[in-house]
């Protein structure tokens, strides 16, 4: 059930969104213009315009050539027959070569395209706890990864590739309307003892024939936006769903849950089918239009030509002129009903991508509460906490003491019961959380790091480790050796200078420990910790005890936990509490 309404909720979304197409591509250009592949892009554009231009002199030429080619062939001139299959090798080497350059092109175009999106996304994300206010901002934040790698390939290709074609469909349409406008002109169709004129009735003929394509293609297909945008979401799920059950496959291994996992997998498979069979259906009916026209094209030229043709106003290799013309010209139009399919496509991706983005850039705005927390800076060596209230989905989270003053140095340990909201506050005075109220006044030019209850080791060799997020050259080899060892981690000191996935090599006991040895290394200001002395072991405790007493004495530590007696002695203990009835977080 929570996955069909969640489904439902990504397909009206989508529907909401439809129709702001123009918003999305000025945001989409925007961002490109912004980035440092900008001059790239415009060079890029340029000699994209010129290759096209040229490609539609070259077929200018080449539609000429069908006159003299086919008379030669219609008088049985061997000699001008011959010159013909030189003047068409050389056109059509000039137009092999033109051809090369622009696939080139278009392939570069594609490169800088996703580099500068991806760039523009990636910076977006990573800006200070925008990631985190995401992913905790609905279903909008639901596999990140997958709008940044595979949707933004997808658009750059897809834009790339549509862009080009446009292009290439919008200038043959220029040049050969003018041609096959000279060559139906003045002619009339014998109604009886009527002549009716219809001035360039060939471009008419070609103009109704696509435009009926168009509108055919469009009625049948216009779902087909929404069809791709949803498969792209019902994928997006099973993709993280495969990659969670691969990160925990051992806790599910030893709990015998791989039947329950299959389950939950084969819903998810389920959905991708579902939406893939509705995908495929709209684009079956597509096809009837898209094919019926395209086979009905192999005779519709000369059908159009052949009153010309038949009247004697002009010769058999006229006609084929006439015929090719009339095929460029209804082939730019019909440019919308050939790649119908390829600009749903593109619809959805862009969709996808463009909301993404907005909800970057209003991740402060994701859900239903007007106020925040005022984040400020204060005096040095004070940590000021005031009339602090935590929004939450489960009402308001809040210290008993209203206003709270730390000085540099001291020890506070913040109790809570279960469910109180302990890392919600964890979160809160770290800047993540930002809806509620009142104010967090942090120490001007003081350092103040972090501790979840998790430790992150990012990758790289040990000292990248040790010194993250600072640069490894900071510190000097002996505070590396030094750090390790006051954590009883001796064995890895051999090992600062290897790149593993530590996080992988090292059980949670060691990864706490080489957390805190981060801690030991840096020598941070202040040090805000949610429920981590509770998990340690007691000879690791009692080490991390003497560490406080001695390394990071000067250290102010704030401890978010349940018992008294864990981590170093304490000069206070706050109290931390839940009112239902207060500030209750919806999503936007």
């Amino acid at each position: 059930m929570a996955d069909e309404v969640r489904q439902q909720t990504d397909t009206q979304a989508q529907e909401r969104a439809q129709g702001r197409l123009g918003p999305q591509l000025n945001q989409m250009i925007r961002a490109l213009w912004a980035s440092p592949v900008r001059t790239a892009l415009l060079l890029l554009g340029v000699g994209v315009w010129v290759i096209v231009i040229a490609t539609a002199y070259g077929q200018i030429r080449l539609n000429r050539w069908n006159q003299p080619f086919y008379d030669a062939l219609s008088r049985r001139d061997l000699r001008g027959f011959l010159l013909q299959l030189i003047v068409f090798a050389l056109i059509a080497g000039s137009l092999l070569a033109l051809n090369v350059a622009l696939k080139w092109l278009g392939e570069m175009l594609k490169l800088k395209l996703r580099e500068g999106l991806v760039d523009d996304l990636l910076g977006e994300w990573l800006q200070p706890r925008r990631a985190f206010r995401l992913a905790n901002g609905g279903t909008i934040g639901v596999n990140p990864d997958q709008r940044m790698h595979e949707d933004a390939r997808h658009l750059t290709e897809l834009s790339s590739d549509l862009g080009i074609g446009l292009l290439q469909a919008s200038i043959l349409l220029i040049t050969f309307v003018k041609v096959l406008w000279d060559i139906s002109t003045g002619f009339g169709f014998q109604i009886g003892a009527r002549l009716l004129t219809i001035p360039g009735y060939m471009v008419w003929a070609a103009i109704l024939y696509a435009g009926s394509a168009s509108l055919l293609s469009y009625w049948v297909g216009r779902n087909l936006i929404n069809a791709n945008a949803e498969r792209y979401a019902r994928e997006a799920d099973l993709r993280f769903s495969l990659v969670r059950v691969s990160e925990h496959i051992d806790s599910i291994s030893l709990a015998g849950g791989e039947a329950d996992e299959l389950r939950r997998l084969k819903i998810d498979l389920g959905a991708v089918l579902k939406a893939t069979r509705r995908l495929v259906t709209g684009l079956t009916n597509l096809t009837w239009i898209t094919s019926g026209y395209g086979w009905f094209t192999i005779v519709a030229p000369i059908l159009v030509a052949a009153p010309i043709y038949f009247d004697a106003r002009i010769s058999f290799g006229g006609l084929m002129m006439a015929a090719g013309a009339f095929t460029q010209v209804q082939s730019s139009l019909r440019w919308f009903v050939d790649n119908f399919s390829t600009i749903a496509d593109w619809r959805a991706t862009l969709l996808r991508v463009a909301s993404f983005r907005r909800a970057l850039l209003d991740s402060h705005e994701m859900h239903g509460s007007a106020d925040q927390i005022q984040i400020g800076e204060g005096p040095a060596g004070k940590f000021v906490i005031d009339r602090l209230e935590i929004a939450s989905p489960n009402g308001a989270t809040m210290l008993q003491e209203p206003h709270i003053e730390l000085k540099a140095g001291e020890h506070v340990l913040i109790v809570g019961e279960n469910g109180a909201g302990k890392t919600l506050l964890f979160r809160a005075l770290a800047g993540l959380w930002p809806w509620g109220s009142g104010s967090v006044t942090r120490p001007k030019d003081e350092q103040m790091r972090y501790m979840p209850r998790t430790a992150y080791l990012p990758p790289g060799n040990l000292r990248e480790v040790l010194a993250y997020p600072a640069g490894v050259a900071e510190f000097g080899d002996d505070k590396y050796a030094r750090a390790l060892q006051r954590m009883q981690l001796e064995r890895l000191i051999p090992l600062l200078d290897e790149s593993k996935r530590w996080d992988q090599e090292l059980n949670e006991d060691e990864q706490q420990q080489v957390a805190f040895a981060r801690m030991v290394l840096q020598a941070p200001p202040w040090l805000l910790v949610d429920e981590v002395f509770e998990s340690l072991d007691e000879p690791t405790l009692t080490k991390l005890k003497d560490v406080f007493a001695n390394e990071l004495k000067q250290t102010g530590l704030i401890h978010i936990g349940r018992n008294p007696q864990s981590g170093p002695p304490y000069a206070r203990v706050l109290h931390l509490v839940n009112d239902p009835t207060l500030r209750r977080l919806t999503r936007a």
